[in-house]
């Protein structure tokens, strides 16, 4: 049984799985993306998460602390200045793993671990299906509002809608 055993040990001595888990935390934060095993990933998870949580308060000793971590002065400073302002409203969960199948040598599963906010495929994706349905709805009541008494409803939602898309829905 494997009780009071929480720390995936990855086939490594402590040093070299400190060494290997900062390498990889300092590659993900300068290339915003990596892919690796599912094991390593699920252990850089809590190693990086409490580092990007730490780098929300930009004093000196968060910094210090940071780079005890890290020991790569480039990735500490990428930390601060573009992720930490970038995360600042989420209360965490600031990386996302996405299974992309097996490796070919030893059918180890593959991941891509990434940042949340940092994905603009999604984020663009999101914005686009706002976009979409405003539009839709806009039309649907242009259409509809072809007798006289339907005129005012159509008019309604348009007064609820902010400045910005009343002149859009005229």
């Amino acid at each position: 049984m494997r009780h009071n055993k929480k720390v995936n040990h990855l086939g490594r001595k402590s040093a070299h799985r400190k060494a290997m888990l900062s390498n990889m935390a300092c590659s993900l934060i300068l290339h915003k993306r990596i892919q690796t095993t599912e094991a390593k990933a699920k252990a850089l998870k809590p190693y990086l998460e409490p580092l990007v949580t730490k780098s929300k308060e930009d004093t000196t000793h968060s910094r210090r602390v940071v780079f005890s971590y890290l020991k790569d002065k480039y990735a500490t400073a990428e930390l601060f200045r573009t992720i930490a302002p970038k995360v600042a409203d989420r209360p965490g969960g600031y990386l996302r793993i996405l299974h992309t199948g097996f490796r070919a040598g030893d059918a180890a599963e593959m991941v891509l671990v990434e940042f949340v906010d940092f994905n603009e495929a999604a984020l663009a994706s999101t914005a686009k299906k706002e976009a979409k349905k405003t539009t839709r709805r806009s039309r649907a009541k242009k259409s509809d509002a072809a007798p006289a008494e339907e005129a005012p409803a159509a008019e309604a939602p348009a007064a609820e809608a902010p400045a910005a898309e009343a002149p859009a829905a005229e």
